[in-house]
């Protein structure tokens, strides 16, 4: 509960701030989602079953909402639950400058109210540096479970382990990229380290405390195991490469993809 506690605070303090450094303003960013939604989205729409116009979505810790809007721009109907108000309030500016309504919860996705868990939808969509915020996957994938409609979708992408738990890479140019094992791919400790938007972050907006998170790490087969546990039927389990222009990481797997059916 610590853990949890810590990792809220990180997450609503300078969340908003970090996103206008990352990504410009709502307004500029609802421009380049307009020009291109399934680039926004990336590898993972081509699991969606389409038309995605009309379909029922929910991306729980949907964070600042550039996919989800992208989604919504596409007919979509959308829902995001995130437990961040500073993600909630660039969410709701970019998803009114891009001209879509858009529905944002601010809550711990593990205790949602029964009110918002009786509306089932047709996709659960999840995406990068989600799971290691959980502590015990089976809650998570229980409650994908509970919200999809029978034949619903669970789609989740994120970091593969082998890159967050096993591998580590120092150097900015293929000539000198080194790689190195340094961990212990099946340790289960909570690990510290800064939240992700802090990169981006004016460091006079909060203290060295605030930017903490705890996070635990597991192996793909703990992630398909609990998967599986909920009783959603795993279709497709694809590791992929670093998909940006850099090819220093060429035949590492940065992350994954699982696309299970209820």
């Amino acid at each position: 509960m610590q853990a949890s506690e810590q990792n809220r605070r990180a997450w609503n303090a300078g969340a908003y701030e970090s996103w206008i450094n990352r990504f410009g303003t709502p307004e500029e960013a609802a421009k380049r989602i307009q020009q291109a939604p399934i680039k926004s989205i990336g590898t993972a729409f081509k699991y969606m079953e389409q038309p995605i116009a009309g379909k029922r979505i929910v991306n729980l810790l949907g964070s600042n909402g550039m996919k989800a809007v992208a989604l919504a721009h596409m007919g979509a109907i959308v829902t995001v639950v995130d437990f961040s108000s500073g993600n909630e309030r660039y969410a709701a500016e970019l998803a009114d400058r891009a001209g879509v309504a858009l529905s944002y919860l601010v809550a711990d996705v593990l205790k949602l109210s029964p009110h918002e868990l009786s509306a089932p939808y047709d996709i659960v969509y999840m995406e990068m540096g989600i799971l290691h915020y959980f502590t015990d996957l089976n809650p998570l994938f229980g409650l994908v479970h509970r919200l999809l409609n029978e034949g619903g979708m669970m789609i989740l992408q994120d970091f593969h382990p082998v890159s967050t738990k096993l591998i580590t890479s120092r150097g900015t140019t293929a000539a000198i990229r080194k790689h190195k094992v340094t961990g212990d791919y099946f340790a289960a400790t909570l690990t510290e380290t800064k939240v992700s938007h802090a990169k981006y972050s004016d460091s006079a907006l909060n203290d060295e405390a605030d930017r903490k998170v705890y996070l635990r790490h597991w192996t793909l087969g703990e992630i398909i195991t609990a998967i599986a546990g909920a009783g959603l039927t795993i279709q497709v389990l694809e590791e992929l490469p670093n998909m940006s222009s850099d090819v220093f990481d060429k035949g590492i797997p940065k992350t994954f993809t699982a696309v299970a059916i209820k």
